[in-house]
C-alpha cells in the first residue's frame, strides 16, 4: 500500500524488478538463428492480440515464449480466455515450455511454478489489497517476467481508456516510458531489450 500511494525510486524499481526476475529459474536459449521475442498487453475489453499474433509470428520464423497473465480485473487474461478451451493445457514447466518454444515456435501458458515466483506473490497480494493499478508495480511485475524469459525484443502494448488499468492517456504513457526505460538497461549479460 506504501509503494500504491507514495510509489518508488527508479533505483528502487529497478531493483524489485531484478530480485523478482532472479527468485526463480531464466530461460537460456540455444542459439539457433531464430529471434525469441514476445508482446505483452496491459490488457483491457476485447484484448485479444495475442491469440493470433503467437502462432503468426512462430509462422514467422520467430521464438515466441508467451506466458500470459491471468485474472486481470473484469476482462481476464489470455490464459482465462484459452481455459475456456476444453482440454487446453496452460500448465507447462519451465523445461516443457522451452521444449515447445524449440520445437514448433511457440506456446501461450500461464506463469510457470519456477519462473518469477516471487511476482506470482506479489501479484496476488496486490489483487486482493486493491493495489494492483501501481505503475511501479506493474513495471516490475511485466518486466521480471519478460528479463527472465532472455528476448531478443519485446513488443509493449499499453492501452488506457476506461476499460484499462491505466485510464488516462497520461498514465499510460508513463507506464509505456517507464518499462521501455528500465527494460532497455536490465537485460542481462549484456545489451539491451529492443522495442
Amino acid at each position: 500500500m506504501a509503494i500504491y500511494l507514495r510509489g518508488m525510486e527508479p533505483e528502487e524499481t529497478r531493483a524489485l524488478t531484478l530480485a523478482m526476475r532472479d527468485s526463480g529459474q531464466r530461460f537460456a536459449w540455444p542459439a539457433d538463428g531464430r529471434p525469441v521475442v514476445d508482446k505483452h498487453s496491459t490488457g483491457g475489453v476485447g484484448d485479444k492480440v495475442s491469440l493470433p499474433l503467437v502462432p503468426l509470428l512462430a509462422a514467422l520464423g520467430f521464438r515466441v515464449p508467451m506466458i500470459s497473465g491471468r485474472s486481470l480485473g473484469i476482462t481476464g487474461g489470455t490464459p482465462d480466455k484459452l481455459e475456456s478451451i476444453r482440454g487446453y493445457q496452460m500448465r507447462r514447466t519451465t523445461a516443457q515450455l522451452q521444449a515447445q518454444v524449440q520445437l514448433i515456435g511457440c506456446p501461450i501458458v500461464g506463469q510457470t511454478e519456477e519462473l518469477v515466483p516471487a511476482d506470482r506473490k506479489l501479484y496476488a497480494l496486490r489483487d486482493a489489497t486493491g493495489t494492483v493499478a501501481s505503475l511501479p508495480l506493474i513495471t516490475s511485475s511485466i518486466l521480471s517476467k519478460k528479463l527472465a524469459e532472455d528476448l531478443d525484443a519485446l513488443v509493449l502494448d499499453v492501452k488506457h481508456e476506461r476499460a484499462a488499468f491505466m485510464q488516462e492517456m497520461a498514465s499510460a504513457r508513463a507506464l509505456a516510458s517507464a518499462m521501455v526505460h528500465f527494460g532497455s538497461f536490465m537485460r542481462s549479460p549484456g545489451g539491451c531489450l529492443d522495442y
